[in-house]
Parts: structure tokens; C-alpha cells; sequence
């Protein structure tokens, strides 16, 4: 990534953080239909439609893909969640393109995937 790309999102997340960090849960702050269309744009075609992960690109990647409504990606914070999410973790690339309330909108649908 090129250093003046890095500068702009981290001045992205700088702002963003603070937002999401205010009063009520992630799903107060966004809408979870909308989080569902920006999730289903950018991130379903690898985490599957539900964020069950896709079998087949993780064994051609070499990775596992953790149900996006698991304990373990549940337990992260919204920071680091938004942060993985918008800068991408591992092999998987960043996303580009999202505004301030597409991230606080797809947090929140992030976190409507919870197992129960």
C-alpha cells in the first residue's frame, strides 16, 4: 500500500473510531440492512452470503475463515473489527471505497451474525 493511502486511512479510522465509540451498542449506531448491502458489495463474495466463510477459497488460500458470528471474531472489538475489515487482515486485501456510516453500517450487521 502506498504511504499516502495508509495516511488517508488511518485518518479515516481516526475519525470513524471516535463515532463508534460514543453512546449505545454498534447496532444503535447503524443500520443493520444497510451494513447487510455494503457487507454483500464487498465482503460476501469470500465470507459467504451469511458469513459462514467459502470452503473451497480458504483451502485455496491456505486459511482458515472463521464464521464472521463466531465467539472468536464476536469477542474482537468494534475497533478492531472496523480495522480488519477496512485494512484487511492476513492474505485478505483491503476494502476501498467506504465511508464513515458504510463502516458504522456494516459493523452493525457484523455484529447481527452473532451465533446464539
Amino acid at each position: 500500500m502506498k504511504r499516502w493511502q495508509m495516511v488517508v486511512l488511518l485518518m479515516a479510522l481516526l475519525l470513524v473510531v471516535p463515532l463508534l465509540t460514543q453512546n449505545g451498542t454498534a447496532q444503535e449506531r447503524g443500520d443493520v440492512s444497510a451494513g447487510k448491502a455494503v457487507y454483500t458489495k464487498y465482503c460476501a463474495s469470500c465470507h459467504g452470503p451469511e458469513g459462514e466463510g467459502k470452503p473451497a477459497l480458504a483451502k485455496m488460500l491456505k486459511v482458515e475463515l472463521r464464521h464472521l458470528g463466531s465467539k472468536e471474531v464476536q469477542a474482537k472489538s468494534d475497533e478492531q473489527l472496523i480495522k480488519e475489515s477496512v485494512e484487511g487482515v492476513g492474505k485478505m486485501k483491503p476494502v476501498k471505497g467506504l465511508g464513515d456510516k458504510d463502516v458504522a453500517n456494516l459493523l452493525a450487521f457484523l455484529r447481527s451474525l452473532v451465533k446464539k
